[in-house]
């Protein structure tokens, strides 16, 4: 099933909120080579103030004004920022105030999952432009290549986005893609430990970028979901496996070996050989097998389910909130987030019972918590591993980044 939604420019979360796109840390930097830095830092301050003038950005930046006007005119000449009126008002010549160009540049964001495909094209200002989802069962390597072609062929055949300011391809897809045994997976599935995403979009002419999906998941809620006030926060990623994405003070956290957060893994029970993992019960795969053991193989949409499989799905909601329970709580007391999010394909009733189980486990169990954060359903659930893989190739090529500066540093 393939569905495709182009979203109008300004739907849903307003373009001011969309615009805090992954830094807020606008200091320049008079390091010697850091003027790639100090560019970057200047479109992240008009990203965030916009419409504001030269003279307000020299005292965001601490930059110069002879700097911000040479910055300014490169970011002119390639198309970044506009002119968004001028201010009156005061003495002298009225100052130009700049924006941010919606057109300046593009992203694609692909989300690859055990029962789906979705593609995602965002402009400039974070608008989404462009949505298209295909549920398909392990879809296979040639499957995904393909979506990617055809839909990269669609969006330049409809003229509405400039295909040569297109920033990249983030991808965000499960680690362990093609060797977690889940129900139902074919044998051939396992082919995806030989391949690397990289080389396999990297041919249709962009920049790849990959992510793990439930890291991604968390990057697009911190930028367009409730990570907005919420900069210190946990994600659940619930869809075919299960996952977990951490974001502290405003930054994505991806642990020693780029695994930070994978909840799906932790084991349950005390087999030694086989072991059965959170995700073998707490995720889409779970709930379906559930499903089929109490006798409904064949439920029909999750969020219109009959009384009888409304029933079974209550019995599986209460088992994976008591095993999500002790994991959550540790979390919460390592991590003391803001919150704790919980998003995916798992429809928004069943989040919600999910979310109002765990919080009930909470006050009973973790009372001796010195702290204990809401636990709330994401803002951006189905698509937000989606748009978050699309913020990647926009960080790597024109937002302010630490590690990059430590570089230029040494």
């Amino acid at each position: 099933m393939s569905t495709t939604e182009r979203k109008p420019s300004g739907a849903g979360i307003s373009a001011r909120d969309r615009v805090n796109l992954l830094s807020t840390g606008l200091s320049g930097t008079n390091l010697e080579r850091g003027s790639s830095h100090n560019l970057r830092v200047t479109l992240q301050a008009i990203r965030l103030n916009a419409p504001v003038t030269k003279v307000e950005l020299a005292e965001i930046t601490g930059l110069t004004p002879p700097s911000i006007t040479n910055i300014a005119r490169k970011l002119f000449a390639d198309g970044l920022i506009i002119e968004a009126g001028r201010r009156r008002g005061e003495r002298g010549q009225p100052a130009l105030k700049l924006a941010i160009n919606p057109d300046g540049a593009f992203s694609i964001g692909v989300n690859v999952d055990r029962d789906h495909m979705t593609m995602v094209a965002l402009d400039f200002l974070g608008e989404l432009r462009l949505r298209i989802v295909e549920n398909v069962q392990f879809p296979m390597p040639e499957q995904v290549s393909d979506f990617v072609a055809r839909n990269l062929a669609a969006i330049r055949a409809a003229g509405d986005i400039d295909m040569e300011r297109i920033a990249g391809i983030g991808v965000a897809i499960p680690d362990d893609f093609g060797g977690v045994d889940l129900p139902n997976r074919p044998a051939e599935f396992g082919v995806w430990e030989t391949i690397d995403p990289r080389h396999l979009l990297g041919t249709h002419g962009f920049e790849v970028v990959i992510e793990n999906d439930a890291t991604a998941a968390a990057i697009g809620e911190l930028q367009f979901g409730h990570g907005r006030v919420a900069p210190t926060f946990f994600y659940l990623l619930v869809n075919a496996g299960l996952g977990g994405g951490v974001v502290i003070d405003g930054h994505a956290v991806s642990g020693a070996s780029g695994r930070s957060g994978e909840i799906g893994f932790l084991p349950i029970g005390r087999a030694r050989r086989n072991p059965v993992v959170l995700q073998d019960v707490v995720s889409l795969s779970g709930l379906y097998s559930h499903l089929e053991a109490a006798g409904i193989p064949d439920p029909g949409p999750l969020d219109a389910l009959d009384a009888d499989a409304s029933a079974a799905a209550g019995q599986w909601i209460d088992k994976a909130a008591d095993l999500l329970t002790d994991p959550l709580m540790v979390i919460n007391a390592v991590v003391d987030p803001d919150a704790i999010f919980i998003g995916g394909r798992l429809p928004a009733g069943l989040v919600d019972q999910l979310c109002d189980r765990l919080a009930l486990n909470f006050r009973h169990r973790g009372a001796s918590l010195p702290a204990r954060a809401p636990i709330r359903r994401a803002e951006l659930a189905e698509d937000a591993a989606a748009i978050g893989a699309a913020i990647l190739p926009f960080s790597a090529r024109f937002l302010p980044n630490r590690t990059a500066l430590m570089k230029i540093d040494g």
